[in-house]
């Protein structure tokens, strides 16, 4: 038999290249052997497994990549977060405004409040001091009636034409003392009873009497309210004749003669 070539004295020395290859080649020996023995299942764990186990590299294409997408995700965020402040401050802002106007809403209503309470006020002591003074001139009024009305006269012909005088007042009758007192004395001079029976009216029926010699149906028609309806009534008679003599002549002062 031929000798063996590869005997140790024989045998060549492995190169560093020929080392890498026979490292290789066991290796892949090896994970042959691993496949053979792991499931078909397990596959690709063991091969995840000896993936992650690499190193990973990255090139400087990738790393621009990188910091590209760290810049634009941050100014997304400073972005975000600007238009944030924004909205917060905007909203204040809008918070801020809607509280004045709603402070200058409410201060404009209290503002006519007060100024239709001091109108108010003002109305209504305006209708007291009027009811005020319309009280005061009723009370007067009637003071002044209370006071006619307990005016004493004297029972005399001074004291008939005074009272007539003022019951003439009151109603607006025109005329004096002295055109009653002067028209009086012609007439009757004085006498209340007095009767006149040979004039025309005592041939006609109705002669004159009283003071003022008034014929009844003048008396009648000329009559003042408040007064005595006896033609011989002193009061009655001179008011009454006032009365006639005011429509016929404008006032008892402008007859000077029968009337």
């Amino acid at each position: 038999m031929p000798k063996n070539p590869f005997t140790r004295g024989h045998r060549r020395a492995l190169t560093k290249r020929h080392k890498i290859v026979v490292a290789g080649v066991a290796t892949l020996g090896a994970a042959a052997v691993v496949f053979s023995a792991v499931p078909g299942n397990a596959e690709t764990t063991t091969s995840e497994a000896a993936v992650s186990s690499a190193p990973v590299k990255y090139s400087s294409e990738q790393l621009k990549g990188l910091q590209s997408d760290v810049s634009e995700q941050l100014a997304a965020k400073a972005l975000q977060s600007k238009a944030a402040t924004e909205a917060k401050a905007a909203k204040a802002h809008a918070e801020a405004k809607a509280k004045a106007k709603a402070a200058a809403a409410a201060k404009k209503k209290a503002a006519h409040a007060a100024a239709a309470k001091k109108a108010a006020q003002a109305r209504k002591a305006k209708e007291a001091a009027s009811r005020a003074a319309h009280r005061a001139k009723l009370k007067a009024a009637v003071h002044k009636n209370k006071a006619a009305v307990h005016k004493s006269y004297a029972n005399n012909l001074d004291g008939w034409i005074k009272e007539s005088l003022d019951i003439m007042k009151s109603k607006g009758i025109p005329g004096s003392y002295n055109g009653l007192h002067r028209n009086i004395i012609r007439e009757s001079s004085g006498n209340p009873n007095a009767i006149n029976n040979w004039d025309i009216n005592a041939i006609n029926g109705i002669p004159s009497k009283g003071l003022l010699q008034v014929i009844p149906p003048t008396f009648q028609a000329y009559h003042v309210p408040g007064t005595s309806w006896n033609i011989y009534d002193p009061v009655a008679n001179i008011t009454a004749a006032a009365n006639y003599a005011a429509d016929r002549y404008g006032s008892m002062d402008n007859v000077n003669s029968a009337y």
